[in-house]
């Protein structure tokens, strides 16, 4: 059945594909696994490209994987160091398919903006820039040098360097997001919006304050160390899947795992390994040892009842909280006061489900706590991480083999990024190195989050948006809002390998930009380059693409950024922009005088493997002010649903990375061929007089202001009551960009209140 509705800035109207159920699947990966990855690289790339690709994909010396930030082993690596979603991220780059300047001619872009993400993917690899101009229908090519001018005029004509914002993806590069945080501060501002300002900002922001650095603290061999792994808000089996080997190995070792997630993740299950004959022959290894349901937002509420339990069983590590930490007290007075009949609806869980769980942790000095975007998104998320933290250290479990402190990052180098001053605040001591280095004075102000770039377009007060990576419009919150806030820029330009959204829904001139692809070779003065990348245990590797680039006018993104830079800049500075380009390793010796931990830089990520950064929690020191791990107080959620309403959470499919849509099913959940779906509990279907299979508006209500999202088929799935769940981005026209977490200004796009209706076509 078609959706008759209009097209919606750039939402387009998309027709329902076949939706077919199969019963969810209990393990994951397996021989189907394998089959589909196959199936994908050489669908896309070809037998002999796409194999070439797979043999250097997280080898040393090779290509750091452009999907997720899961760390590759110090030693041995496997001939297959990868998943299903890192086979399709190089199938995605290594596509065969092209899109040249007659694609866009036969293609206006109100004809694009009709298609699906999915449709837009299928297209192929972009080849040379394009761009549209001031009420032009179609995109048009353009030469690099006109391009980079056109740019250059456009900045170099704002009444401030902070009408413009500058977004940056989390697949770039260190030498490129260094090489972009240095021209936008030379250029006069702090407006660095980038994609973890709506994912792991809340963890950097709890755990900064707490344990004094902003990142996780464990290594991948802990994991086999460990006595029990914690796992809240996350579905390893979609989004990280090489996180399944660490587990399997530490279940081997002993260890116990806790799941505490809202839906029954096949990744959470069972894990059949194909690096092994009897994974690949349906024998996996089961993984949780107490999987708990919760709610939506239970989260807080569960780590709270933990803590009031082990103080009760006064299992705590004294002589470690008295020589490292400080704030127990406080902790212990407000923990007692908790309510269990609020934890219990909270939750939704029951109290020997929530004991057990305390039981196994008291019994455990080795703890691994791992969290995703199921704990980051919510309004209270900073405060349920710092509640992760109290547990850590009342257990000791920080600063020795076997524990510590896991967010499990999504992009491959969105860690990086931060690390290389791709932040809005940026550090005084990051700036002072700026100046000494460079002989500059970078601006000193804040400069805008996502969310606040999106206001400010909205506002007219930003005029230019540059997007390095990314799919921002899909990406973001508040669609509707965002795609207006879009189109008011009088520029904006993508920096991309694929066609998607935002460049759909853009300014009164645009330019797509198309880069090499991690995968491609990099010749810069006739010499082959690399780049570097951090993953989410803070180690630093190479990375060097071996494929042909998929057109000779593709420039690498540290390139762009350099003759942006020098177009925009000129002479203005004494900064080499040219010599940057031509070799990075004029990159890396900068980073190192800047940046600490990355001494020796060039020599250091040459060895097979990189190193590791520094991590003061790590090796049991805090760099609080004090030198203490702090407790803190934190509030429990304080959402209350009316009658009829449930909480719902947005969520990836299992053919899906971010944005990137890579087909329209959903695997282990047993959905297929449709995406516009909503998951519910059987009990809260029959409560609204509807049923399984019905078509419904969904309507998300905030602050007096309502959303509609217009016909998604239900689907009855074993997820708590009052609870629901969508997929991301098809809902994200029903986040307000005013509700955010607190502290980090995440949107909460787990916790949007809700309710649903029988679609109408009147």
């Amino acid at each position: 059945m078609a959706d008759t509705n209009p097209t919606i800035d750039g939402v387009p109207p998309e027709e329902f594909t076949g939706l077919k159920l199969t019963p969810p699947k209990t393990a994951a990966a397996g021989f189907t696994a394998v089959v589909k990855s196959m199936k994908e690289v050489w669908g896309k790339a070809g037998i002999l490209r796409g194999t070439k690709a797979l043999t250097v994909l997280n080898q040393k010396g090779g290509v750091d994987c452009p999907s997720c930030a899961w760390p590759d082993p110090d030693e041995h690596r496997s001939f297959a160091e990868f998943c299903e979603n890192g086979a399709k991220a190089i199938a995605w780059e290594t596509d065969s398919r092209r899109i040249t300047p007659e694609f866009f001619k036969q293609h206006s872009i109100a004809d694009l903006a009709a298609q699906s993400d999915y449709w837009h993917g299928q297209q192929g690899r972009l080849t040379e820039p394009m761009v549209v101009r001031v009420d032009g229908t179609h995109y048009e090519p353009i030469s690099w040098d006109d391009a980079f001018q056109l740019i250059a005029t456009e900045l170099n004509s704002l009444a401030s360097p902070s009408e413009a914002d500058f977004y940056t993806s989390g697949r770039a590069s260190n030498e490129a997001a260094f090489l972009y945080q240095l021209f936008v501060r030379a250029y006069g501002t702090n407006n660095l919006p980038d994609c973890s300002n709506m994912c792991h900002e809340s963890s950097g922001s709890a755990l900064s304050p707490t344990v004094g650095i902003g990142k996780g603290t464990v290594k991948l061999e802990d994991f086999e160390k460990s006595e029990l792994i914690l796992i809240l808000g996350q579905n390893p089996g979609t989004n990280h899947p090489r996180m399944l080997s660490a587990l399997q190995k530490a279940k081997k070792a002993g260890a116990k795992i806790i799941a505490v997630n809202p839906l029954p993740e096949a990744g959470l299950l069972n894990f059949r390994n194909p690096q092994y004959p009897g994974g690949m022959l349906g024998f996996g290894t089961d993984l949780t040892d107490l999987m708990l349901p919760i709610r939506i937002n239970g989260d807080s509420a569960f780590l709270q009842a933990v803590i009031k339990i082990l103080f009760e069983k006064n299992a705590i590590d004294t002589a470690f909280i008295e020589e490292k930490t400080e704030g127990i007290a406080e902790l212990r007075e407000t923990i007692a006061g908790l309510s269990w009949d609020v934890v219990l609806e909270q939750t939704g869980l029951s109290r020997e489900q929530i004991e057990q769980a305390a039981d196994l942790i008291a019994k455990s000095e080795r703890i691994i706590t791992c969290w995703a975007m199921g704990l980051t998104q919510h309004k209270n998320a900073v405060g349920t991480i710092r509640d992760v933290v109290n547990i850590i250290l009342l257990r000791g479990s920080i600063g020795k083999p076997g524990a510590g402190l896991c967010p499990v990052r999504g992009h491959s180098n969105v860690q990086g990024d931060r690390t290389m001053g791709i932040w809005e605040k940026p550090p005084a001591w990051f700036l002072e190195n700026l100046k000494k280095v460079f002989g500059f004075d970078p601006p000193t102000h804040h400069g805008h989050d996502t969310v606040e770039a999106i206001r400010a377009m909205h506002s007219e007060e930003v005029k230019v948006f540059i997007g390095l990576g990314g799919n921002f419009l899909s990406a973001t919150p508040d669609t509707v809002y965002t795609a207006a806030a879009l189109r008011k820029c009088r520029l904006t330009v993508q920096v991309s390998i694929k066609l998607n959204r935002s460049h759909l829904v853009h300014g009164q001139t645009a330019l797509i930009l198309p880069c090499l692809g991690r995968t491609e070779e990099d010749l810069q003065g006739g010499e082959p380059q690399f780049v570097t990348t951090e993953n989410s245990m803070g180690v630093v590797q190479m990375s060097q693409g071996k494929m042909r680039p998929a057109s000779p006018q593709l420039l690498s993104e540290t390139a762009i950024v350099a003759r942006l830079a020098k177009a925009t800049l000129g002479s203005k500075f004494t900064i080499d922009w040219e010599g940057f380009s031509q070799n990075y390793d004029r990159i890396r010796e900068l980073i190192s005088r800047v940046i600490p931990g990355f001494d020796n830089y060039n020599e250091r990520v040459r060895i097979p493997g990189g190193f590791y950064l520094p991590n003061g929690p790590r090796d049991g020191n805090f760099k609080t002010p004090n030198g203490k791990a702090k407790f803190t107080v934190n509030p429990l959620s304080d959402i209350r649903l009316e009658p009829g309403q449930m909480l719902m959470m947005t969520i990836r499919t299992h053919d899906q990375f971010n944005t990137t849509i890579y087909g329209l099913d959903d695997r282990y959940r047993g959905i297929k061929h449709e995406r516009r779906v909503i998951l519910m509990n059987k009990a809260d279907v029959a409560e609204r007089g509807l049923k399984a299979g019905e078509i419904v508006d969904i309507t998300s209500h905030w602050a007096g202001q309502q959303r509609v999202a217009h016909k998604f088929i239900i689907v009855e799935y074993p997820i708590p009551t009052k609870c629901a769940a969508t997929y991301f981005p098809e809902t994200n026209v029903l986040i307000p960009l005013e509700s955010v977490a607190d502290t980090s200004n995440t949107p909460t796009s787990k916790s949007v209140v809700i309710t649903v209706s029988r679609h109408s076509e009147s």
